[in-house]
């Protein structure tokens, strides 16, 4: 039921501590690694094996490895800006408006989504891979992507029905961890729990004990499910178990982030190192290669526990570092910046379809791989960015993107 795609980027919010006060470098690094996620799916048919809407196009070793850079860091790094915003909109509108704001922006662009965008994907990838005879749009959302009609023999896959969230499952899981916070919350303020004194920022040491947990929880939880393998939970929610502790753990230390104010008092000589650190690391990746034998997806092998100590080293040492940069070199915000902040959203959910036009435009042209992606990034990431402006001055639209 469930199909492997990267990450999407954070909705936007007025980012900054509690307090209100509006963090513009939190802005600039939301909107770069937005663009990030649209260069990474401009590479998915051009690098990585996964399974993506458009098949049989010329493969780079270098855009595997890139997909497994970005794969490594930048969804732990969205579910930390994410986490962020979080204590201080609660605190201002109380626990009810709060989550009914948050099921308004996140639930409703989950559910328009998973009945529009995905579907037209899906029945693309029908049409052109499968095979099947001819099909009408209708038909197929109530056969096969709702799974109403018979399983057609021979079913190629991914999974059956067709019906997944694709590209919008983080913000599925973004939602269903504000639920669980709100929750904690509710019960910390119904048993009267008291907040802790303000935490100092993590240093070196702490650093490299986070590294430590969040690569032991994930080879443990490779061992049952490996990269790339989806699993449904309640038959809704879309989970890559094999991510999960990175996430749960970046989003855990966003909410910590925002209580004790670390985004300000972190020390940066600590984030250039960590940067340093990740820039080496990810450079190494590139001239071993993500494919190389030494590395491995899952289960109870030295390659397994291998990719996920260096894909947790990566993951903290690019956040930690992207954090300290942005906060350094970053720090101004202009009205083209803020309004491409505010569009960020916007792009993650309607630049899926826009990139996979392009690549079915270019399917079959003798060009080189590297080509391909280029040409997709520069038509797909400006359109994206003019598309979801618009969307986003349609009436009633901002107050869900």
């Amino acid at each position: 039921m469930y199909t492997s795609h990267t990450p999407p980027a954070t909705p936007p919010s007025s980012s900054g501590p509690p307090g209100g006060r509006r963090l513009d470098w939190l802005d600039n690094l939301r909107v770069a690694l937005t663009v990030l996620v649209v260069l990474h799916h401009a590479a998915q048919p051009y690098g990585p094996a996964d399974w993506w809407y458009v098949e049989g196009e010329p493969r780079s070793g270098a855009l595997a490895t890139l997909s497994a850079v970005d794969g490594a860091f930048f969804m732990s790094l969205f579910f930390f800006v994410s986490a962020v915003l979080v204590p201080a909109s609660y605190e201002r509108r109380g626990a009810r408006r709060f989550l009914t704001g948050r099921l308004v922006r996140l639930g409703i662009p989950v559910v328009v989504g998973a009945l529009t965008i995905v579907p037209g994907l899906m029945y693309a990838y029908y049409v052109h891979y499968r095979g099947y005879p001819p099909l009408s749009f209708p038909r197929y959302f109530t056969d096969v992507y709702l799974g109403l009609g018979d399983r057609p023999a021979g079913w190629s896959g991914p999974s059956w029905p067709d019906l997944q969230f694709g590209h919008l499952w983080f913000i599925q899981n973004l939602l269903a961890c504000t639920v669980v916070y709100v929750v904690l919350r509710r019960l910390g303020g119904l048993l009267r729990l008291r907040a802790r004194r303000r935490l100092p920022p993590p240093g070196p040491l702490a650093l490299a004990a986070l590294t430590v947990l969040v690569a032991g929880a994930t080879f443990l939880v490779r061992l049952r499910y490996p990269l790339d393998e989806w699993v449904p939970v309640l038959d809704f929610l879309q989970v890559e178990p094999a991510r999960v502790p990175q996430y749960l753990v970046f989003f855990t230390a966003g909410l910590l982030a925002s209580r004790h104010d670390w985004l300000d008092r972190f020390d940066a000589r600590v984030g250039w190192a960590w940067l340093a650190g990740g820039v080496v690391g990810a450079a190494v990746l590139f001239a071993v290669g993500a494919d190389a034998e030494c590395f491995g997806p899952g289960g109870a092998n030295g390659p397994a526990a291998l990719w996920a100590a260096y894909e947790s080293a990566l993951c903290v040492a690019l956040c930690v570092g992207l954090l300290t940069l942005f906060r350094a070199v970053a720090a101004g915000g202009t009205r083209w910046s803020r309004e491409l902040a505010a569009d960020s959203y916007g792009v993650y959910i309607v630049h899926l379809p826009l990139v996979v036009a392009v690549q079915y435009a270019l399917a079959d042209r003798s060009t080189s791989a590297a080509g391909l992606w280029l040409a997709v990034s520069v038509l797909a990431v400006p359109a994206a960015f003019l598309l979801a402006a618009g969307v986003r001055r349609l009436p009633g639209a901002r107050r869900v993107l």
